[in-house]
């Protein structure tokens, strides 16, 4: 079994960048053919998903999102993945719209975190638009978990993180971030869902430890299973 994988990335690119590592370094290889098959369509004009949430406009991101799609099965593609967290609500519009699964990172992510810790509470840290689909939330209740929203104070830094900082290719801005942690682990939760790939990219630039958990290495994992590969044995769960 050799499954073509296709990936809907440039949302941002630093973490289309970032996932792609993932996958190679994730993967039990010997040699270059033991590595997944992978078409990756790095699409940075795909408009913002937040703005189109927010706004309730919903068209142009779904019909880029179809066509970006369409084109990775038109290349052979048997299964797509999206990097980003908040797309997942317009991948969620497209699925039966096209003829291949979509490997879905929130999905998975929820499913791991309930085996790890059951009837635990986890804060989402994601985008404004994610928070408000209620993505996460919908699954994390589903599967016996408690979602936690940060206070207002603390999705705004949520949001500087991302949109100030790593999407404009700074670093992160630590001291910012401790208030973050501080407020989540006040709120008593078990876990931390890095529910935007752009905080995967301060996960894997600056260290953050195991109470954060991170949907993209958990995308790589399944995408890596799925495409008929092997995952080296320190990431099997």
């Amino acid at each position: 079994m050799d499954r073509k994988i296709g990936l809907i990335g440039g949302m941002g690119p630093m973490a289309s960048q970032l996932f792609y590592k993932m996958v190679t370094e994730m993967t039990d290889a010997q040699c270059d053919q033991d590595h997944v098959n992978m078409i990756i369509y790095s699409d940075p004009s795909m408009p913002d998903r937040t703005s189109a949430i927010q706004s309730g406009e919903y068209k142009a991101v779904h019909d880029k999102m179809l066509s970006d799609a369409k084109a990775l099965e038109d290349c052979g593609c048997q299964a797509i993945g999206i990097t980003c967290n908040t797309a997942h609500f317009f991948g969620d519009m497209i699925a039966e719209e096209i003829h291949v699964p979509l490997i879905h990172m929130i999905r998975e992510t929820v499913k791991t975190i309930a085996k790890e810790c059951p009837s635990g509470k986890a804060a989402i840290l994601a985008t404004d638009g994610t928070v408000q689909t209620g993505l996460y939330q919908k699954y994390m209740m589903e599967a016996g978990l408690t979602p936690y929203t940060p206070e207002k104070e603390t999705q705004a830094l949520v949001m500087y993180q991302i949109y100030d900082r790593i999407k404009k290719g700074r670093s992160w801005d630590p001291l910012a971030w401790k208030q973050i942690e501080k407020s989540v682990k006040v709120a008593g939760c078990d876990k931390a869902i890095l529910g935007c790939t752009e905080l995967s990219v301060i996960k894997a630039d600056c260290g953050l430890d195991e109470f954060y958990v991170d949907p993209m290495r958990i995308l790589a994992a399944r995408i890596i299973e799925f495409s008929g590969k092997k995952l080296r044995a320190e990431f099997i769960k």
